[in-house]
């Protein structure tokens, strides 16, 4: 399971999760942040800097937030 990025990040865009991340899975688009499913090692150091607490563990997503565990997923296969 990876970490999901959800709909506090859209038009925050803080960027802190980005610096931390130790494999380079979150990339930036065009309203908010995405992590890769494929790439993500759920370390969590995302999750512990995200001052909008827009991330979660996909099985930890809130209900209402579902939507962006495939938002993620597709950003990366469309590019």
């Amino acid at each position: 399971m990876a970490f999901v990025i959800t709909s506090p990040c859209e038009q925050e865009k803080a960027g802190e999760c980005v610096e931390v991340c130790p494999v380079d899975c979150i990339e930036e688009g065009k309203d908010m942040f995405y992590i890769d499913p494929d790439i993500c090692i759920d370390c969590g150091a995302c999750e512990a800097v995200c001052p909008v607490e827009a991330i979660f563990m996909e099985e930890e997503v809130p209900d209402k937030e579902h939507e962006y565990i495939a938002l993620n997923r597709k950003f990366f296969e469309e590019e």
